[in-house]
């Protein structure tokens, strides 16, 4: 075959049977992947692993299999079977680079129909998710030899690709067939094989031969992924310690955890032989050497190499990999003897009276280890150096000699405590610790002291001993020792990264904090940063130059890597780089399959049956205060009287009473008396609500422009009419006002046409709702006015052109009662308010306080608000509705008198308005009762004019139509019949009777069968409506409806009726409290019995017992939660500008369904005893607060709530106290909230699941204050806006680029782009374009930020001619600063004036002339002379800065960027002014 080769390998050479922690290290090492392709995968923002699952089927190669035979001499002797198998490695093609690990199936035979079944599941996760890491399948035959070997032979590979270009899965359903190629895996390795791979002439498929597989994400791995390394191929039925091995085999396709113990470690001490003081003597002496020899060194007589520190990293390892990351702690070295002491303080064997120095560790460690034997705690002991800096390394200008620090790794060791019974007894262990290079957990090199050769690539020296005790924690409690949790280390690149964010040195006052708050044992890590590390050390030293102490000299914070870490250093430090790919020439060993553990700890044993307790843990979410039905915010106007003056001249209607006169004007600030019998009292009875929308006044925004916005809308919901989206209006200045005016003017609001044009009649947007008899419900119109009096309405302000959210205001309605009087009016204007919330990536820590969440609340603009109410009398020509019912009788349900017998007699109109309508029937026509009779009846049928009618059906046609078909029929019958004559027409006529004869006696026939049938459905049917009621409800969201049904035996003897309902929102009360809540609350003066009914066996169906004739009231409560959800498409309207009631009715908000839900009373003998049908009709129900959140597309939002301090006793329940209970309509939202104390405050917590962009989620939470839910006490609607997320990292003052793309819908539309920080944010194109159907465009986004931090900011694209949003993205900014150039300080008066001028210098480094631009993070602070200047190679230009005044002391930093014409940023100044 071609590119096949074949050796022998033995049976032994097969990875080892083992579950030790030596043997599953030494096959769990992997190649690392390449340092340009992980560094690629961070910049695509691939940061977390992802778990995978790759499914291997079956393989088609019946050429394969021939030409095996084909290879096979014929005078060989009869061998076994040939087998087959799959090898699978990793490949990154864009740098032909295999990593990983090669994972091997198991061997497999050809079929006869050459069809190899394996059936084998491979699990691996990874970060690497790029187009040019593929899976290379390996096909290896294998042919058993005599001696025990087999002769192996490469079949070909196959190319498995895992992603696409969009980062994901390239299949996730189906299976795929791949081609296998002649060769084997390391022809990918030639230099000519570049992408795409199939496609190279090098590559040559075989005839007939597929690898059928499938690939897809298996999330299920997640909590397993820290148990093995990245981008290793694993099997399910693999030994991973800390997965419980399942008993199918497959331990990772739903994996478990196996319980972790919590122990401690403590007593821990270091004896380095002969002795500390000559271990580190000769360490210092080593150091020193290769110290002279680095470039980083000067003279030999300043080489003064000191150790600074002495460092323990300890880490759980299962021989994979840590289970978390290793912890540091700092040792001390203390006088001790070579002896470890008991319990009971007596001596042990290994004493010896030579006293020595040790490192010890006074403090306890707490690990948590897995239950299983292969788990072991890894040691690695690292100091900590410091040399002189001087020569090249020079970092300063002074004359003093700067240090850098650098760590090595001296020893390391591993301890596996459930190898052994007991080792978990609190007596004291201890075992050796070994160096030099042999592969162990950290990856790194270790030291060595001996130059003896003898040895190969390692030394290990028994006398190197580590002691320590190990106790588990039921253990550790009863010591005295205090268990102290470690830190985790930082890495290199963590450590770089503090190092510029930290000082230098620490300060006097910090380093007094620290030392007071570490104690004077043995303090404990995590990794020091390199400004620690220079700092004086509190701990012993050693120097190997008895120069002068060096801790007199400064330290630089920078850090060099060890001379002799950097000759030894791998280039993977996660987990050790080890030859550990195999393919044919490497290695052809038979998959081997691990044991399962046989033991069980007697530590863990004791301690396995034990759950974990929650701790009293409040999750920390940023709290958004609600406003509630008493808050409002202040309506007080801040303009001034000339602005005021010059706005109402712009001529706005006035507001009117019925007779004409203006109505009567209420100041806002002022309380309002609410009297209810007086509103009783009044003569008009009806109101028509006015909302006048008058002007918007504009606050400059930092990073805006002064005309922003330029046009607006607005949302809201008053009362229980349908949400309102107001028409487009536009922003027109006041041109009278002075130009010396400091305040923003407000502007006049003008409605803006379907053309695009300003409409010139009357300034301003106008909206009435109509409150009448017509509209109310029967005893609603109280509720209404409790409304106005206590709620508060809220208006969401929108810009119109880029569609985004400006803010929301609100206001109370107090001021529309009228309180008798004909018309009022109310002008309000109100602050436009918009919250961001800042650093919600804050990790929270369960025993320290969190940093607090920034919180930033802006005022976006004012908006003037008019208000009015104005009576109006009830229409006399429609029958009033009662304005409330008799308490006794609405809300009970009796069944009236006439169903004892259905008493027939004549069937006029007459009788039947006399008789009950359920025990009547009025007989109609047959084809009016079952259409689907019609097309069966072939006789012409008479109507009542006489005229004849065909078989045909003619509904749905009109009456012209249909006469116009007969008309015509009929001329056309009559010209037949003129020309055959006379005779022939008489014989016509009496063909045409007999035939209508037979066609009737037919069709009586049909008739009489069709009775026969349907009459016993009838009869039931009009049976079952003589015993039904029918009552209507009408219900809102929330609200819990209370019934009575008057249930009554009408037998003779004693029956136990069952009740049914066919709807679970419409249940019976079977709790007696709750139905003595419910009569308080609707004041029902009905009988209430204890224990009146009891759950039928085996269902939830409750139960009553009646006495013969007797009557109960039977409780039933309809309450719903679920509404509809759907969202309107966001933009403006078009509605009109008056709201009638006629508007509002055929409007109507269908948020609860309309639905028919019956009731049925059973007797003992399955019968219906009574039937109770009850309509819901929807009802529109109040909004109190809307919410609107932008969330990432495909992620949860977590938000908290947080409830207004209002009344929580309610009504009826005196002993209730703080009980606050919340439903959510959307059963996909987890809503919640948790009881506390009195006077606390109280949060409802969302959790809401994500979905994809552009969608809109809309549900409501309803807040109840009462026990049984009765009436909510506040209704929240939440809109959640899911937006396409996309992460750009940026340097302030610098641009930064980034490419969208965006798809063109099914029509072809003309689009603008707008971003909410225009001055930062710039999107090319940036005028109008037109978006073709089906097409791609690519949009160019240009960031550069002002200000340092994360935020979000937002990317719309709207269709300009329909206002309607067509895409938007969510943009998470992360803005970090420059480095600092030059540092400067001034200082600046207070108060008025013109302000501070200051001039500073710029010198261009390069030989050639450059254009450079200026910007400011504080524009608003400084202005300079020119923002552009040119300046000549080597020249020096003095840049003019104009500061502008402030009106209160204090100190601002302010940064000036010096920018290329690319906007790259060159040079940064920081220029800190100080206002005195």
């Amino acid at each position: 075959m071609p590119g096949g080769l074949g050796f022998q390998i033995s049976e032994d050479s097969k990875y080892p049977m083992t579950d030790d922690w030596k043997g599953l290290f030494e096959r769990g090492r992997v190649i690392p992947p390449h340092s340009q392709t992980v560094r690629q995968a961070q910049d695509s923002s691939h940061t977390h692993s992802q778990g995978f699952q790759i499914i291997l089927k079956h393989l088609d190669g019946p050429h394969i299999q021939r030409e095996k035979k084909e290879g096979e001499s014929e005078g060989s002797r009869k061998r076994e079977p040939v087998k087959y198998q799959l090898s699978v490695s990793l490949f990154d093609t864009s740098h032909q680079h295999f990593f990983g690990r090669t994972w091997k199936s198991s061997p497999q035979q050809m079929s006869g129909v050459n069809r190899a079944m394996f059936n084998e599941v491979v699990y691996l996760h990874t970060s690497l998710r790029l187009p040019s890491v593929v899976a290379v399948v390996e096909l290896v035959a294998l042919q058993p030899r005599a001696d025990g070997s087999q002769h192996a032979l490469g079949c070909g590979f196959a190319i498995l690709h895992l992603f696409s270009s969009m980062t994901e899965p390239q299949a996730t359903e189906g299976d795929r067939r791949l081609s296998l190629y002649h060769g084997t895996p390391r022809t990918l390795l030639h230099p000519l094989l570049r992408d795409p791979i199939e496609q190279n002439k090098l590559l040559t498929p075989i005839d007939g031969a597929h690898l059928v597989c499938s690939l897809k994400p298996h999330p299920a791995l997640a909590p397993a992924m820290h148990l093995f390394p990245q981008n290793m191929l694993v099997s399910g039925d693999e030994n991973i310690p800390g997965v419980t091995p399942s008993p199918t085999g497959d331990s990772l396709l739903k994996p478990h955890m196996v319980k972790s113990l919590t122990c401690f470690l403590d007593r821990l001490s270091i004896s380095l032989h002969p002795s500390l003081e000559k271990f580190e003597s000769q360490l210092l002496q080593h150091v020193s050497t290769d110290c002279h020899n680095t470039k980083h060194s000067g003279p030999e007589s300043s080489a003064v190499v000191v150790i600074q520190e002495r460092r323990l990293h300890v880490g759980v390892h299962n021989g994979w990999g840590f289970l978390e990351r290793p912890q540091v702690v700092v040792l001390e070295t203390t006088e001790a003897t070579d002896c470890s002491r008991g319990r009971k303080g007596t001596l042990t064997r290994d004493c010896s009276s030579s006293p020595s120095q040790s490192l010890a560790l006074r403090s306890s460690l707490e690990l948590k280890l897995p239950s299983h034997q292969a788990v072991g705690i890894a040691l690695q002991l690292e100091y900590v150096f410091s040399s002189p800096l001087v020569g090249d390394g020079k970092l300063s200008s002074t004359s003093t000699i700067s240090r850098t620090a650098f760590m090595q790794c001296l020893r390391w060791g591993v301890w596996c405590p459930f190898q052994e019974w007991g080792a978990l007894r609190a007596e004291e262990m201890k075992f050796s610790l070994q160096g030099g290079s042999t592969p162990n957990p950290y990856g790194i090199m270790a030291y060595t002291s001996s130059s003896n050769s003898q040895s190969p690539a390692q030394v290990v020296d028994e006398r190197d001993m580590v002691r320590f005790r190990l106790s588990s924690s039921s253990v550790q409690k009863a010591s005295s020792s205090t268990a102290v949790s470690l830190r985790r280390s930082r890495t290199g690149q963590e450590e770089m990264a503090a190092q510029h964010r930290k000082p230098p040195s620490p300060s006097p006052g910090r380093s007094r904090r620290a030392s007071h708050a570490s104690p004077p044992g043995s303090p404990q890590g995590p990794g020091l940063s390199m400004s620690q590390l220079a700092a004086t050390s509190r701990y012993p030293t050693m120097s190997h130059s008895t120069a002068v102490s060096p801790w007199q000299q400064p330290f630089s914070s920078q850090l060099y890597p060890s001379p002799l870490a950097s000759a030894h250093q791998l280039s993977h430090v996660e987990l050790p780089a080890a030859s550990n790919i195999t393919h044919l020439e490497v290695d052809l060993n038979v998959s081997h399959r691990d044991r399962l553990p046989t033991y069980q700890s007697a530590a863990l044993a004791n301690e396995g049956h034990l759950e974990l307790q929650e701790l009293p843990f409040t999750p920390i979410h940023a709290p958004i205060i609600t406003m509630g039905t008493h808050a409002a915010p202040s309506s007080s106007s801040v303009s001034s009287r000339s602005s005021l003056a010059h706005l109402y001249s712009a001529s706005f209607p006035y507001i009117t009473d019925p007779s004409g006169l203006v109505a009567e004007v209420l100041d806002p600030t002022e309380p309002v008396n609410f009297d209810p019998q007086r509103e009783e009292a009044d003569p008009l009875q009806g109101n028509v609500l006015l909302l006048q929308f008058l002007a918007f006044s504009r606050i400059p925004q930092q990073g805006g422009s002064s005309n922003w916005p330029d046009s607006v809308h607005f949302t809201f919901q008053l009362y229980r009419f349908p949400p309102v989206t107001t028409q487009r209006l536009k922003l027109l200045a006041i041109d009278k006002l002075p130009k010396k005016s400091s305040e923003t003017p407000p502007c006049v609001l003008a409605v803006i046409n379907k053309d695009g044009t300003v409409n010139s009649g009357s300034p301003g947007l106008q909206l009435q709702f109509r409150v009448d008899g017509a509209f109310l419900q029967p005893g609603e119109r109280r509720w209404f006015l409790r409304y106005l009096a206590l709620h508060t309405l809220q208006v969401d302000v929108w810009d119109s052109q880029s569609l985004l959210l400006i803010g929301s205001t609100a206001l109370g309605l107090k001021h529309m009662l009228r309180q008798g009087r004909p018309a009022v009016q109310a002008t309000h204007e109100l602050e436009v308010i918009t919250t961001e919330y800042m650093g919600e990536g804050v990790p929270v820590s369960l025993h320290r306080a969190s940093n607090p969440i920034s919180v930033f609340t802006t005022i976006k603009g004012r908006l003037h608000l008019r208000l009015g109410n104005v009576g109006c009398p009830v229409d006399q020509n429609k029958p009033n509705k009662p304005q409330c019912l008799p308490p006794s009788r609405s809300h009970i349900i009796s069944p009236p008198d006439a169903t004892s017998g259905f008493t027939g007699g004549s069937l006029s109109s007459k009788s039947i308005q006399r008789l009950n309508v359920r025990n009547a029937a009025r007989a109609q026509r047959l084809v009016e009762l079952d259409g689907d009779l019609v097309p069966l009846l072939q006789s012409h049928m008479k109507e009542g004019g006489g005229t004849p009618r065909t078989n045909t059906p003619w509904w749905g046609e009109t009456d012209d139509v249909r006469q116009r078909k007969l008309n015509r029929m009929v001329a056309v019958r009559q010209h037949e019949g003129g020309q055959d004559g006379t005779g022939s027409e008489v014989k016509t006529k009496v063909t045409g009777r007999r035939a209508e004869r037979a066609q009737l006696a037919r069709d009586l026939r049909l008739m009489h069968a069709y009775r026969e049938r349907s009459k016993a459905e009838g009869i039931t049917h009009i049976l079952s409506q003589a015993i039904t009621i029918h009552h209507t409800l009408y219900a809102t969201l929330g609200t819990a409806e209370y019934l009575e049904y008057v249930l009554r035996n009408p037998f003779n003897t004693p029956q136990t009726v069952t009740i049914y309902s066919e709807d679970p929102e419409l249940s019976v009360i079977t709790d007696c409290d709750e139905w003595r809540y419910f009569k308080t609350l609707t004041k029902t003066l009905t009988p209430l019995e204890e224990d009146m009914f009891h759950l039928k066996e085996g269902t939830l169906a409750p139960q009553v017992y009646l006495r013969p004739k007797e009557s109960v009231h039977v409780p039933l409560k309809y309450q719903t939660f679920v509404s509809d959800n759907s969202v309107v498409p966001q933009g403006p309207s078009l509605i009109p500008s008056v709201r009638s009631t006629q508007v509002a009715k055929k409007h109507l908000s269908n948020t609860v369904l309309a639905k028919s839900i019956k009731v049925t009373f059973r007797a003992e003998d399955g019968k219906p005893l009574a039937i109770c049908q009850v309509s819901v009709e929807p009802t529109p129900h109040v909004i109190d607060q809307t919410f609107r959140f932008y969330q990432p597309e495909l992620s949860f939002l977590k938000k908290a709530l947080r409830l207004p301090p209002w009344e929580r006793t309610p009504v009826g329940d005196t002993d209730a106290g703080s009980q606050i209970s919340v439903r959510c309509s959307d059963p996909n939202v987890i809503c919640e909230t948790k009881m506390l104390a009195q006077g606390e405050p109280q949060d409802v917590y969302l959790k809401v699941p994500g979905s994809p962009s552009p969608q809109i989620r809309k549900f409501f939470v309803t807040v109840f204050t009462d026990k049984w839910l009765a009436v909510p006490a506040q209704v929240w609607q939440v809109y959640v806006h899911f937006l396409q997320r996309v992460d750009i990292s940026c340097v302030t003052g610098q641009r930064t680029c980034q490419s969208l793309v965006i798809r063109g819908t099914q029509a072809t539309r003309k689009v603008r782009c707008y971003t909410s920080h225009p001055q930062e944010l710039k999107v090319d194109p940036a005028e109008v374009f037109v978006l073709l159907p089906g097409v791609v465009q690519d949009l160019q986004l240009c960031v550069c930020p002002l200000r340092a931090g994360s935020r979000f900011c937002y990317l719309t694209v709207v269709d300009v001619e329909q206002h309607t949003l067509v895409a938007c993205w969510l943009l998470s900014l992360t803005c970090r600063l420059p480095i600092l150039s030059k540092a400067f300080e001034m200082c600046a008066p207070v108060g008025g004036g013109r302000g501070s001028t200051r001039k500073i210098t710029y010198t261009n480094p390069y030989p050639t002339s450059r254009v450079l631009l200026l910007r400011s993070d504080h524009p608003d602070l400084l202005q300079f002379k020119e923002d552009r200047f040119e300046i000549g190679g080597g020249e020096t230009y003095r840049i003019g800065l104009r500061f502008a005044p402030s009106q209160s002391p204090g100190a601002q930093e302010i940064l000036i960027y010096i920018n290329n014409q690319e906007e790259i940023t060159e040079e940064t100044f920081c220029v800190k002014v100080k206002y005195t």
